[in-house]
């Protein structure tokens, strides 16, 4: 599986756009989520397929990383896009990229 970290994000969105893919639910979106990124809660993946398609590279974002992991599992087997797994997930992009953002 490939892995990124927020610091290697933030340095990539400084020049690329790969999808940001939030798959936590719209509550938690709500609270906090990095700009650009796109919610699709984990349970609405398989009905989402064709949105899911992109030629480059999809980042999928959770709160930890684990629930991204899971759809990365999923979407392996229907997507031919780059997927990439963010390692600690929204709530290290709090931490360690913009202390401002909310955590829960």
């Amino acid at each position: 599986m490939h892995r990124i970290n927020v610091a290697q994000l933030a340095a990539q969105l400084e020049h690329e756009n790969p999808m940001l893919l939030d798959v936590r639910e719209p509550w938690e979106f709500e609270t906090c989520h990095i700009d650009g990124s796109i919610n699709v809660p984990m349970g609405q993946i398989p009905g989402q397929l064709e949105q899911l398609q992109p030629a480059g590279e999809i980042v999928v974002i959770c709160h930890h990383g684990i629930r991204s992991q899971q759809v990365i599992s999923f979407l392996r087997q229907h997507s031919d896009a780059t997927l990439i797994n963010l390692d600690g997930g929204v709530d290290a992009w709090a931490r360690e990229i913009d202390p401002a953002m909310p955590v829960y």
